[in-house]
């Protein structure tokens, strides 16, 4: 099987597309894949990081805004289709993918025009711009929640997969959780909250764990929280000039990222965080208690209604970006932990979203196209 598969822009669209490359090498060994993508996004590490050849094309986002610096990224993203052609042309692949990002106008279009089979993948509960104007040169759509397909109009195909995830549930026994938590220097004699915005952090969500610090508020649970890289040595630095030791906070344990992300996601009581298509797949896989900061002004909305499928059936608590403070955290936190059966029950409404067999059921409608175009 010959693919190209389109991601470009952030990891949310393009970790998608490389578990998808990954299925299909391991069900056919000898299949051919390349990657489209932009010069500007992640995916000129996370590709070639992952043994996959990447080639670019011109792809912008366009503002509804005249203006010349707008004509230009018009200019390009049109030569960007033709870029695109030419490469589908020489590459002969027997099926295109797009898993988000400008680059899939250009890609699924061409593909399109040369009658080549087409699958796109929506990550997100609300479908963004490129699905909703690709929905009728696409021959099947995967999305990630049963709340998008009635979001989705003039599409032959729409298919109910999940969103494919490195991180699994695991059923650690009790010394292997013990272990997990007390590495990073905490207890299992109280609730723990994992707290991250991220690869690279989230400011908001940082100035208000940095209050809960000053105000001693976490005396009822433990963090550990994930400031992002970029942020670690500005807060450490907040924190100095109010003489505390960033290494040493009661309750407390904070690094610039986390590594062993899945060991602690399965360990921990209640996480808090951004609500990426992502990060919402995660949580409910592994069912967990959260609270959900959607990031604003971000297309549609969107992570304000993929926070709202978990919040919908008693699993998250949404607190909005311009409303979260140190108290109204800590007062989400407390009401949370102060029942164990609280935790448990929004563990298990959690599971109620969760999906199995993601990346079978995509290669499945994967197979499906290829043999239908033969």
């Amino acid at each position: 099987m010959k693919v190209i598969i389109a991601a470009a822009g952030t990891a949310g669209h393009i970790n998608p597309g490389l578990a998808i490359a990954n299925k299909i090498k391991k069900e056919e060994k000898d299949s051919e894949i390349l990657f489209i993508g932009t010069t500007r996004g992640l995916e000129n590490d996370l590709v070639p990081r992952a043994g996959y050849e990447l080639k670019t094309i011109n792809a912008y986002g366009l503002s509804k805004k005249i203006s010349i610096e707008n004509l230009k990224k018009m200019y390009k993203t049109l030569k960007g289709y033709g870029e695109a052609k030419q490469i589908m042309k020489e590459f002969k692949p027997d099926i295109v993918i797009g898993t988000g990002g400008y680059i899939c106008g250009a890609t699924i279009s061409s593909a399109h025009h040369l009658k080549i089979p087409t699958l796109l993948h929506e990550s997100n509960a609300f479908p963004g711009k490129a699905i909703k104007m690709l929905a009728n040169k696409t021959d099947t759509i995967l999305v990630s929640f049963q709340d998008a397909i009635p979001r989705i109009r003039k599409c032959k195909n729409i298919v109910f997969t999940g969103t494919p995830i490195k991180i699994k549930k695991k059923n650690y026994s009790e010394q292997e959780k013990i272990r997990i938590i007390q590495n990073m220097g905490l207890t299992e004699k109280k609730p723990i909250i994992l707290i991250f915005g991220g690869s690279q952090g989230a400011k908001k969500i940082n100035d208000t764990i940095i209050e809960i610090i000053k105000n001693k508020k976490n005396q009822n649970y433990q963090i550990i929280w994930a400031t992002g890289p970029k942020q670690y040595d500005v807060i450490k630095e907040e924190l100095e000039i109010l003489n505390i030791n960033l290494n040493n906070i009661k309750n407390m344990k904070i690094i610039p990222y986390i590594y062993n992300m899945e060991e602690l996601m399965n360990v921990v009581d209640v996480i808090v965080a951004r609500s990426g298509a992502m990060t919402i797949t995660e949580i409910s896989n592994l069912g967990k208690a959260s609270i959900l900061v959607p990031l604003p002004n971000v297309s549609h909305n969107h992570q304000l209604y993929n926070a709202k499928v978990l919040e919908n059936v008693g699993a998250a608590k949404i607190i909005l970006d311009n409303e979260i403070n140190a108290q109204k955290l800590d007062e989400e936190i407390e009401k949370i932990i102060a029942d164990r059966k609280n935790i448990e029950k929004m563990q298990q409404n959690a599971l109620k979203v969760s999906t199995t067999d993601v990346e079978e059921k995509i290669y499945k409608e994967i197979k499906k196209l290829v043999n239908r175009g033969k």
